[in-house]
């Protein structure tokens, strides 16, 4: 099992990235086995400007839109900005394949400098990952600048988010089988029993 962690932290060292770590080792704690990668978008932005603007991604780009799209889990980690996602963020989501991320399952987490952006994770990450038809878990961690002091919740969170990530993942279908049918197909198939 492969688990792609996304981060779009701007800055060395980085919250953001911080997170997307321990999140992404609480997820693998969880797996037997799992091979964690990371992409840093930091790294890609250049790239990714010059996909929008050609239509085709640089080799480093393709390398890393190929893992999003092949991993069996996806971990995504955004600064908020302004009330949503960083722009980065949502420009590598906008040059991936729109059905790169159907049926997959996807954990969001945001970092932010204060609790009240919180709610950014869902009304802009979970609907974004929704209408790209991802599995979003229930449980969406986000860390404001003073949890990082205490271990209050944002371990609890990690934790449950995790678990939740790693079932998904666990009970997923494999490729090979569709991971959506569309109700005139099930229900062609009913009528043929």
């Amino acid at each position: 099992m492969r688990i792609v962690a996304v981060t779009a932290g701007l800055t060395r060292p980085s919250s953001t990235r911080l997170l997307a770590d321990r999140l992404a080792a609480a997820v693998a704690g969880r797996l037997e086995g799992a091979e964690v990668e990371v992409v840093e978008l930091r790294e890609l932005a250049t790239e990714i400007a010059h996909a929008f603007v050609t239509g085709f991604p640089g080799r480093t780009l393709r390398e890393a839109l190929d893992a999003v799209a092949s991993a069996d889990g996806l971990i995504a980690v955004t600064p908020i900005f302004t009330a949503s996602y960083s722009g980065l963020f949502k420009s590598f989501f906008d040059v991936l394949d729109p059905d790169a991320l159907a049926g997959k399952p996807v954990l969001i987490a945001a970092t932010g400098g204060t609790a009240r952006h919180s709610l950014a994770l869902e009304h802009a990450l979970r609907p974004m990952f929704s209408y790209l038809r991802a599995i979003v878990v229930p449980t969406a961690v986000y860390a404001a600048s003073e949890d990082w002091g205490t271990e209050d919740g944002l371990s609890e969170r990690t934790d449950r988010a995790a678990e939740e990530l790693a079932a998904l993942v666990r009970d997923r279908k494999p490729a090979s089988e569709p991971a959506f049918v569309p109700f005139a197909e099930r229900l062609a198939a009913l009528a043929d029993e």
